[in-house]
């Protein structure tokens, strides 16, 4: 397996003026094609701490990358860094200058120009690396087996650069496979994935989300292929379809699969499950739309909920939760529609019903299903709990929806 280490240059990032987001960018790229990512560091802008970043990973990795430190100012020492620990002197690059002056327009050129004294500047060493997005220079050198690659620090400058040296002919692999799985917890989908997490030729991340854990297996395409297979086998309900890594994704790939239509009544979720599928293009051709009644009178206006069911059995109840998919499937006109109530918190909750308990109905037809959950954590984490488990009751009933049932 190849290596490679990011390093963010800057002093802006040490104290927290500016996050990092490059090497974040390419790490993923990176794991995707099967290397490993041996450290993402950050460093400040100091001649000797770059210096001394260099030489801890000459001969270790295959390549060293690094974001920042190449711009006009003072503070920008990263090429007076790297001619040091490359023992040379800085020179202009002429002719690789005069393609990034060329690129801009006439009025502007001489203003280009007159950043030539710094941003043009390669050790001698060194080879220079075109900038299609700005005007500084990269750099490119090797020692020993390890080459070592100086970018920008600009994002659309650093991508565009690390795209066009990288994704076409370093990482060009695909050698890793993830299979995402909902319904589980990751301490018990470990011991229920035993064979594949602890195959000697296999490395697995166990990538956790709410209510949907990511897999993903690297090592030869044969054996990843061959593992994620197994993962399917093993889990063959839990497991979303290929390609599909949401559970917004899943559902609306059944609800496209089956020509359906759905809609929703959220009351604890104040609209997130209706966000999450509108957030995907196309939504409007199967997600009918939701509703939001959070309130007892909302769902008694909108819904047409019996007031009466309200003052007995609460509006968390499954009586109440039937009475919203019922009213949402009919004011919708959707073939599916689920509803969603619950308590939140952090007030609210009595002993027969504490904070954390969601009830969740899904209508289709003359059907009803009903189920309840109880979820723990501050108010943020148990709404987002509700609208993912939502979402996984929606789409498991979805897989079984045959002739509107």
């Amino acid at each position: 397996m190849k290596k490679v280490v990011l390093v963010a240059i800057g002093d802006e990032i040490l104290s927290g003026l500016r996050s990092e987001g490059n090497c974040s960018w390419l790490a993923a790229l990176f794991h995707n094609a099967g290397w490993q990512v041996k450290a993402i560091e950050v460093v400040p802008d100091d001649l000797y701490i770059i210096q001394e970043t260099f030489t801890r990973w000459v001969g270790k990795v295959d390549h060293v990358i690094t974001s920042g430190g190449l711009g006009p100012t003072h503070d920008d020492k990263t090429r007076d860094a790297v001619a040091a620990f490359l023992g040379c002197r800085l020179k202009i690059a002429e002719d690789a200058y005069s393609r990034i002056v060329d690129r801009y327009s006439e009025s502007l050129k001489e203003i280009i120009k007159g950043s030539m004294t710094k941003q043009a500047l390669i050790p001698e060493k060194a080879e220079p690396v075109h900038n299609s997005e700005g005007s500084a220079l990269g750099i490119r050198f090797r020692v020993s087996d390890t080459s070592f690659w100086v970018f920008p620090g600009v994002p659309s400058e650093y991508k565009a650069m690390a795209e066009r040296e990288f994704l076409s002919s370093v990482i060009d692999v695909n050698c890793w496979r993830s299979v995402w799985i909902t319904g589980w917890a990751e301490s018990l989908l470990k011991d229920r994935l035993g064979s594949v997490f602890e195959d000697p030729v296999l490395h697995v991340s166990v990538l956790p989300s709410v209510n949907l854990v990511q897999v993903v297996l690297r090592g030869d395409p044969d054996i990843t292929h061959e593992a994620e297979e197994q993962v399917r086998r093993d889990l063959p309900e839990d497991c979303l379809p290929e390609g599909v890594s949401t559970l917004e994704e899943a559902v609306l790939e059944e609800l496209r699969n089956k020509k359906i239509t759905a809609g929703c009544a959220e009351s604890c979720t104040g609209g997130m499950i209706s966000s999450s599928l509108t957030d995907i293009a196309g939504a409007s051709e199967f997600f009918m739309g939701g509703v939001v009644c959070y309130s007892n009178q909302s769902k008694v206006n909108l819904l047409g909920v019996d007031f009466k069911v309200i003052e007995k059995y609460g509006a968390v109840s499954f009586q109440c939760a039937e009475m919203m998919a019922k009213g949402a499937a009919k004011v919708l006109s959707s073939d599916l529609a689920l509803s969603v109530t619950g308590i939140a918190g952090p007030g609210g909750g009595t002993k027969e019903k504490p904070v954390g308990t969601v009830w969740y109905s899904l209508c289709s037809g003359d059907s009803v299903e009903s189920q309840h959950f109880h979820f723990d954590g501050t108010r943020a984490h148990i709404r987002a709990r509700a609208r993912a488990k939502g979402l996984e009751l929606m789409w498991r009933y979805l897989k079984g929806y045959k002739n509107g049932h």
